[in-house]
């Protein structure tokens, strides 16, 4: 699969995956100065890209492992959602979990985004649904730890 990526600044870095059989291509903040981010506050971080993800596909945003365990930073939403028709300026919204701020410099890996394909569907209202044998059974309902 082929991703039009468009970049809106002379910096900006197209994504990379850090291995042949990684699933997750690496974000890039794209800013000119390292950017702080105060203890448990958000901060929008543009990569410089605009992309053109295939209709049918999602870019899915998800925290880099090191990052988030080693710096305590991590999107915003936690798991972002880039739909195929937007065409905007790719920015991460980064949440410093620490009790200390927490610095992003401009180049460093900041997220990662997989493409996820996804079914479109219709819901149908009905006054029953199919049995079960969990049932109405919520949260740890099925006795597996």
């Amino acid at each position: 699969m082929r991703i039009n990526v468009k970049k809106l600044t002379p910096t900006a870095k197209l994504p990379m995956r850090g291995s042949d059989s990684a699933a997750g291509y690496d974000l890039y903040a794209d800013v000119q100065e390292t950017v702080h981010i105060a203890p448990h506050t958000t901060a929008m971080i543009p990569t410089g890209l605009s992309m053109e993800i295939p209709e049918g596909y999602f870019g899915a945003i998800f925290a880099r492992s090191g990052l988030a365990m080693k710096e305590q930073l991590r999107p915003g939403n936690c798991v972002g959602v880039v739909d195929s028709d937007y065409r905007g300026m790719w920015q991460i919204g980064l949440h410093n979990d620490a009790d200390t701020e927490r610095s992003i410099t401009p180049g460093e890996r900041i997220a990662q985004m997989v493409v996820i394909p996804y079914l479109p569907v219709e819901f149908n209202e009905t006054n029953e649904l199919s049995r079960t044998q969990r049932g109405e059974g919520g949260f740890g309902s099925t006795g597996k730890n």
